[in-house]
């Protein structure tokens, strides 16, 4: 196979301090590589230590990705993925040693760093059943009860929570209100909430706060709906922008700040990046609906756009509210086939989204399940689908797919607090980020995803370390 050859990787150096003077007291330096190829089936493997050398000016003709620590953006509230029915009633029908497994894969110490954790409120398309906390036509909430979640899906998000620490940040998104508050009076297939139950239904999320924050968990964020503009088989609930907007400042925005959590986290949208700008740019219009929204939260779904996923409706959004956090919310690959989960473009599919999504600007990024078993499941409604971890529940058998290391490049090593550092690529095969965590640690991830192999060299004010990127690779190049 014809080699590539890439002659220049800018890197960067702590917030504050000149890039030359920074190079100059530390020729010779050494960057550790951490390295996942598909090639020779190599998952997250030390590399050692590549050396800074002098190197002149790269040529026009050389394939670089540039990195500037003088242009710094968004800071990274962390990343995690959702502990949703689906993922906890698979977990408690592993062996014990299992779970302590997976709770260590992900939210320990040696595990991919994972801060953040999502969940429904109310039933989704990945739980077993349809259910909700209130008895019908409850208006008063006085059989409120969260006994239903007591099982399995807040036993596991407090393992999650105890392996975490002080840096667990939890949110949770409704799918559906009760079916008696729609229009169609069904929890699923779309339908709309009820004018007469939009106060009940905010009065609804301030409950499931208090219930959870009694039981120990306490509650950063939450998103007004997930996908407000889709009518799904499975629970859904239609808001158009401006109803959204309404919503939630006359009856959420108000009634959380009634009951004291004036701090949690409200995004909105919490669906594809095709409309997230128009949502946007409608919903937050008002100053009175815009001072309750922390964040703009968006999915990954509009696949008919391919790699290019239309990223720069991000950057677009993000330049309209800079005083707006950018949160992905969800992303899984869809229609779950167990043949299939060991195949690289999972891992990529993971790899090309993030990197992408944190160049334009994005500050929160959640994965969907953390965890599914042998069907891509549990889930009531046959929407089966991929997850970084699925598990046999038959044999207990455990499987990480490349989803799991790819996230795990990032996650792993790029901290919460950490600020992205400006960089530009002029080569579409190489796709890169970079960030410096608290400790001016910095951290750059390379992702190859064409079929070339590349030789290439990591390059900063005249100094350059080779490295190789193969095809079908990503690495991250620790400094």
């Amino acid at each position: 196979m014809k080699k590539i050859v890439v002659s220049c990787l800018v890197a960067g150096m702590a917030f504050n301090a000149n890039a030359q003077n920074y190079w100059k007291k530390n020729a010779g330096k050494t960057a550790k590589v951490i390295f996942t190829g598909s090639k020779t089936n190599e998952k997250m493997v030390d590399k050692g230590a590549v050396k800074f050398e002098k190197m002149a000016q790269p040529m026009e003709t050389d394939a670089c990705i540039f990195v500037d620590p003088d242009f710094k953006y968004q800071k990274l509230i962390g990343i995690g993925g959702a502990i949703t029915d689906a993922s906890a009633e698979t977990f408690y029908k592993l062996p014990k040693n299992k779970q302590k497994e997976i709770i260590e894969a992900y939210y320990g110490k040696n595990g991919l760093g994972y801060t953040v954790v999502r969940t429904n409120m109310n039933s989704c398309d990945f739980s077993s059943d349809s259910y909700t906390y209130v008895q019908d036509n409850d208006t008063s909430l006085k059989s409120f009860n969260v006994a239903h979640d007591e099982k399995y899906k807040i036993p596991m998000i407090k393992e999650a929570q105890k392996a975490i620490g002080n840096q667990f940040t939890f949110y949770f998104s409704p799918w559906s209100p009760p079916a008696w508050m729609k229009s169609n009076k069904s929890m699923l297939k779309g339908g709309k909430l009820e004018n007469a139950f939009y106060q009940t239904w905010a009065d609804y999320y301030a409950r499931f706060i208090k219930e959870y924050e009694k039981r120990g968990i306490n509650v950063w964020g939450l998103t007004v709906q997930n996908e407000p503009m889709a009518t799904q088989t499975w629970e859904s609930c239609i808001y158009t922008a401006e109803e959204e907007g309404e919503f939630l400042k006359k009856n959420l925005g108000p009634t959380l700040w009634k009951n004291g959590y004036k701090d949690k986290k409200v995004m909105i949208w919490d669906h594809n990046r095709d409309l997230i700008y128009q949502r946007a740019t409608t919903t937050l219009s008002d100053p009175e609906t815009s001072k309750y929204a922390a964040g703009i939260g968006y999915h990954w779904y509009e696949t008919w756009n391919n790699k290019t996923q239309l990223f720069d409706n991000l950057l677009e959004t993000q330049r309209a509210f800079p005083d707006k956090f950018l949160a992905f919310t969800e992303g899984c690959k869809e229609q779950f086939d167990l043949a299939k989960i060991y195949d690289v473009s999972l891992g990529e599919l993971y790899g090309r989204n993030m990197i992408n999504d944190f160049n334009k600007g994005t500050a929160l990024w959640t994965d969907w399940n953390v965890l599914l078993d042998q069907t891509g499941g549990p889930n009531h409604v046959g929407n089966f689908c991929f997850a970084p971890i699925i598990a046999d529940t038959r044999t207990g058998e455990v499987h990480y797919t490349y989803e799991y290391y790819y996230v795990g490049h990032v996650s792993k090593f790029i901290k919460p607090n950490a600020q992205r550092i400006g960089s530009s690529s002029n080569r579409a095969a190489l796709i890169s980020t970079t960030f410096m965590n608290e400790n001016g640690q910095l951290v750059t991830v390379i992702m190859n995803d064409s079929d070339q192999d590349m030789d290439a060299n990591l390059w900063i004010e005249g100094m350059s370390a080779k490295l190789a990127a193969p095809a079908h690779s990503i690495q991250t190049v620790i400094l």
